[in-house]
């Protein structure tokens, strides 16, 4: 037998329920009120304790396209949270899939990508992973057959890439780049790079002197002709890429006169007219002294 209620002539009334008063649905608006405010407020007086319990968060890594070896170091060590210096030194007590022309420096071969990071995580652990990424990323078929091509090994290639990914102002940029690149080595030519002179250096600058130019160091591609001895920064797949797959052309100077607005020349003076005008345009976007 149910218990439904009844009405005034002692029927059953189906389906129908108890009707709220004014002052009961106003009690009961607040009450969901305040369990909703309870339910965002939890959370968040708890803190990343109750977070991490309920589901760890996975950290990332960024290492951008050019960025150089010690500046990925740094890195690590801030993600991780370990003192200053801690992943330069595992450098030298890890062992890397390096070629032997690096001789342990894994300048180049740190590879630009999103990395995961775990509570396991270590120095040694990452280091691997990038050279290891680097490898497969540089190690396919049409990598091989570029390097047949060109008649480079494949550290000169990242080498190369490595200024492409420097000096190149925009995507487009980079195949025309390797061309300057090639077609100085092929005559002889110092490469005269600012990019590499900014790697002895420690800096990141356009602005290039005449002192600089005589920097005592094997970086240094006004005084010495040649690839430098390493990798100056860790190249992408598109840098990689133009480095064996050089545009047509017969151009031997460059210069970004303005973003977007690269020149590409075979004669010098051509060449000094347009580092003239970017002089100007960096006269003019400094303003006045």
């Amino acid at each position: 037998m149910t218990n439904e209620p009844r009405g005034p002539t002692g029927a059953r009334r189906r389906g129908r329920r108890p009707r709220l008063t004014r002052r009961g649905r106003l009690a009961l608006l607040v009450t969901a009120a305040l369990a909703a405010v309870s339910a965002v407020l939890v959370p968040v007086l708890l803190g990343d304790e109750a977070q991490d319990a309920a589901e760890p968060r996975t950290k990332t890594l960024l290492v951008p396209e050019g960025r150089r070896a010690v500046q990925v170091y740094a890195s690590v060590d801030q993600v991780l949270r370990v003192p200053g210096g801690t992943t330069e030194k595992a450098v030298h007590t890890t062992e890397l899939a390096l070629p032997e022309a690096a001789r342990g420096n894994p300048e180049g071969y740190l590879f630009p990508a999103t990395y995961p990071i775990h509570a396991a995580t270590t120095p040694a652990g990452l280091l691997r992973y990038m050279v290891n990424t680097a490898n497969q990323r540089f190690g396919g078929a049409r990598i091989s057959a570029g390097l047949q091509r060109s008649g480079v090994t494949g550290y000169q290639a990242v080498t190369i890439a490595s200024i492409v990914q420097a000096e190149a102002g925009t995507a487009a940029d980079m195949a025309k780049v390797s061309r300057v690149v090639h077609n100085r080595l092929a005559l002889g030519m110092p490469l005269q790079m600012d990019s590499t002179l900014n790697y002895a250096l420690g800096r990141s600058t356009l602005d290039t002197t005449h002192h600089d130019t005589k920097t005592d160091s094997p970086y240094n591609t006004y005084a010495h002709k040649g690839l430098p001895p390493t990798p100056i920064g860790n190249p992408g797949e598109e840098a990689m890429e133009a480095a064996l797959n050089p545009s047509r052309g017969d151009w031997l100077y460059f210069v970004t006169v303005k973003p977007g607005d690269t020149r590409f020349t075979t004669r010098y003076a051509d060449h000094r007219r347009n580092v003239e005008e970017f002089n100007a345009h960096r006269r003019g976007a400094a303003g006045p002294g």
